[in-house]
């Protein structure tokens, strides 16, 4: 006998893909409200603190500021750091070999895709990218967490460039090995990468917490390091930035995505405790 009831196997496989069945809270049957750590323990109690005596979005902003502090911290850290290794010759050792490989390697089709990667990840192209991402997913999913998880990322990585590059004011390198349009901004670090790591990171923390099926997740993840990793290679390839530009960008990107991530968990992890719905919207 026939289940009329029943969904059709278009709309399984969908459930399946999309884990429509049961709340978000968890990744690949990871509990995000769960925090084993004693770090994490520590951090949660401070957020049941706070909690008492902040709005949601008032404890959401005091996040993301102590965050968006600590990275700048490790900013200033890295440029002091990263004085004392020029100093002593130590990343022209590396910066300056790659350089020279890549202006070696350099041929028509690779460039022409290099300059596309780098435009879209720019500010008016990740500005675009962020904006219609953040709004699908809020259209999707009829919520603006996921609108509120894409900006906080953007803006923080955003601010993480400009204070990197007031700071450092690193030049960049010579333009006769780079790929016109010039750039004349600081080098370090490099927000194109900086913004792409961030971007990446946040958008896969949003569909990790909607896709039910590991292959799909594993697709996410490693979709996002690769888009990271392609922005990054295609700023040395043109010759706009050192490696090391790069590689710190991607450090500054993914501890800002880890910053914005726990924020999120700590709102998860709030509602869920007794009165915490409440207590959230209140």
């Amino acid at each position: 006998m026939s289940t009329p009831d029943a969904p059709p196997p278009t709309d399984r496989a969908a459930a399946a893909l999309l884990d429509e069945g049961r709340p978000t809270d968890s990744i690949g049957g990871r509990d995000l409200t769960l925090w084993p750590s004693a770090g994490g323990r520590l951090l949660l109690g401070i957020a049941q603190h706070a909690a008492h005596r902040l709005a949601p979005h008032q404890l959401w902003a005091l996040v993301l500021g102590v965050g968006l502090l600590l990275d700048g911290l490790v900013v200033v850290l890295g440029a002091g750091l990263y004085r004392a290794v020029v100093d002593g010759d130590g990343v022209d050792a590396v910066d300056h070999p790659v350089l020279q490989l890549t202006v070696e390697h350099r041929t028509a089709d690779l460039t022409t895709t290099a300059q596309v990667v780098s435009d879209v990840a720019g500010v008016v192209g990740m500005t675009v990218v962020a904006a219609v991402t953040a709004v699908v997913f809020a259209l999707v999913r009829r919520r603006w967490t996921p609108l509120g998880l894409v900006v906080s990322a953007m803006l923080g990585s955003l601010a993480l460039t400009v204070v990197g590059k007031l700071v450092v004011g690193r030049s960049r390198p010579p333009l006769v090995d780079a790929v016109p349009p010039y750039e004349h901004s600081p080098s370090f670090p490099s927000g194109h990468t900086l913004n792409a790591t961030a971007f990446a990171g946040v958008v896969a923390y949003v569909l990790l917490r909607q896709l039910a099926a590991r292959w799909a997740r594993v697709l996410v993840v490693v979709a996002a390091v690769a888009i990271a990793l392609v922005v990054g290679a295609s700023r040395v390839y043109l010759g706009h930035h050192w490696l090391t530009d790069v590689l710190v960008a991607y450090l500054l990107g993914a501890l800002w995505v880890a910053v914005v991530v726990t924020g999120h968990r700590l709102y998860l992890t709030l509602r869920r405790q007794p009165g915490g719905r409440e207590r959230m919207a209140g």
